[in-house]
């Protein structure tokens, strides 16, 4: 170490042990004129101050940043802002880490799905998809399901409403969600099974009617009724509770819309004792098991890609319980 007035000046040496950069570095950078020696002994040794040393490793961290060298003379030489750089660097590493998680999706895919070296670049290709890409895609799978269905065009729209929206900073899990599903809308024998349900299901000449604006917001109001009622029951609220009482009630008014049926007791009754073997019971429950075996992992799908609650059946079943608890007379 040597001293200029009240400046002390380090030999490249020590320089290198202090900013952990090695000397053929600091050489690099000194010829590069990035860095500039303090001073030089009769000898020709480099030697370099303090602030020649904060340069330094103002240098390395940002090197192990990612900027470049020009970025680096820019802003050494007052060009740029080290906030500016910041900002740039922030955008490229984003860019970097979306690219790196992509590529950890379709890595897991294949461990998962054991895939064929033939469908990594198609995985590669889903996954890499821009939001217009992947709206086309699901608007193309449902327009072939609704296609030549008798039903009121809204009742169109809200299907294409079941669709996955994948965040801007999209987890592993939700990028191999994408993957799978849009692997699932593109399978001709899914899309077929699909049309067929929905063709048998909206066959009959009340399809119109029961797919109309009007039967759909009741649908939609019926909904929320039974959602407030799983939140009620999963909170603990006694099935005896007013405000469980009014839920039934509520629930009740929802039913006798849909049905038309005046004897409110009596919609509360099969509430409380549900008849399993009746055929309506059959009848609607073969239309749910259907549609669950064929668009549950759809909507699973879509459910994980948009960061939503899983549907759980046995919540389901358990929010059913409740409510034929507080249908029950004296409850």
């Amino acid at each position: 170490m040597a001293t200029v007035g009240d400046n002390e000046l380090y030999s490249i040496g020590d320089v290198a042990q202090r900013t952990g950069l090695s000397v053929s570095t600091i050489r690099f950078y000194s010829n590069a004129g990035i860095i500039s020696p303090t001073d030089h002994t009769d000898a020709g040794y480099r030697l370099y101050g303090i602030r020649a040393i904060a340069r330094l490793e103002l240098i390395r961290t940002l090197r192990e940043l990612g900027a470049s060298l020009d970025d680096i003379r820019r802003l050494l030489a007052d060009e740029t802002t080290l906030r500016d750089l910041a900002a740039a660097h922030i955008a490229l590493v984003e860019r970097q880490m979306r690219r790196l998680q992509a590529r950890r999706a379709v890595l897991r895919t294949i461990m998962k799905q054991h895939s064929a070296a033939e469908q990594v670049s198609l995985m590669h290709k889903l996954v890499s998809m821009s939001d217009d890409d992947r709206d086309r895609l699901i608007d193309q799978f449902w327009d072939e399901i609704g296609d030549g269905l008798d039903v009121h065009p809204t009742f169109a729209e809200r299907l294409h409403q079941m669709r996955p929206t994948l965040p801007e900073e999209p987890t592993t899990e939700q990028l191999e969600a994408w993957i799978e599903l849009a692997d699932l809308v593109q399978d001709g024998d899914f899309r077929q099974s699909v049309r067929k349900f929905f063709q048998e299901s909206f066959s009959s000449p009340r399809a119109r009617h029961v797919t109309s604006p009007a039967m759909q917001e009741r649908i939609e109001r019926h909904r929320k009724i039974h959602l407030e009622a799983r939140a009620a029951q999963q909170s603990g609220l006694p099935a005896g509770s007013p405000q469980a009482q009014d839920i039934t009630n509520r629930l009740v008014a929802s039913l006798a819309e849909f049905t038309g049926e005046q004897d409110t007791a009596e919609l509360r009754r099969r509430i409380a004792a549900p008849d399993h073997t009746s055929a309506s019971h059959q009848c609607a429950a073969h239309t749910v098991s259907r549609f669950t075996s064929l668009l549950g992992r759809y909507i699973s799908l879509v459910a994980t890609i948009n960061g939503t609650p899983q549907p759980d059946p046995a919540d389901a079943a358990a929010t059913r319980e409740w409510l034929a608890a507080a249908s029950r007379p004296g409850s």
